[in-house]
């Protein structure tokens, strides 16, 4: 894979990543040596990778536990997978303080991985950005999300109502028993 540009320099990461929010746990040493356990959310993530959120400092190089509830993708598993895997703090920032955070961005490496949880991370990247492609190539076209496309194919199905001469539909009494009446026939 040909290395990509990034804004502050060239773009390092050899593997493709997603945007994604799951729910996740770090576990390791904080700065003051106490164990800190994160509960957080990944905002990116890769099969070598993940992006999140700290409200501890960990310092880079230093290992953790991490645990990401992985969710299961249509039609390949039963249901949320528990990856469970070691990794190395790659870097620990402080968060933008314009933004009034007052936690870290936190990258960690995989540095343990099983080979099925990287075929499963890869199946998950994959399956997302796919899903990120046809939403844009959707917005581009200016289609309407499944949903609306639903409904709207479901209203236009239905046959017209009979109307009066005042151009209005008639009461629903009357609907019914015109229906009766077609039917008798």
């Amino acid at each position: 894979m040909p290395l990509k540009r990034r804004r502050g320099g060239v773009e390092r990461r050899r593997k493709i990543r997603t945007d994604a929010r799951l729910s996740m746990r770090v576990e390791g040493q904080a700065a003051d040596s106490a164990s800190a356990q994160v509960v957080t959310e990944s905002q990116n993530i890769s099969s070598s990778g993940v992006y999140c959120r700290s409200s501890h400092f960990l310092a880079p190089y230093s290992k953790v536990d991490l645990t990401i509830v992985l969710p299961r993708l249509p039609g390949v598993r039963a249901g949320n997978e528990l990856l469970k895997c070691e990794g190395i703090v790659v870097r620990c920032d402080a968060a933008a303080a314009r933004r009034g955070d007052k936690g870290f961005e936190l990258a960690c490496m995989f540095s343990a991985l099983e080979p099925r949880h990287r075929e499963m991370l890869e199946s998950y990247v994959t399956w997302r950005n796919l899903q990120s492609l046809r939403a844009a190539a959707a917005a581009t076209r200016g289609d309407r999300p499944a949903r609306a496309r639903r409904s709207a194919s479901r209203d236009g199905a239905r046959p017209a109502r009979a109307r009066s001469r005042t151009g209005r539909a008639p009461a629903r009494g009357a609907r019914k028993a015109a229906s009766r009446r077609r039917t008798a026939h």
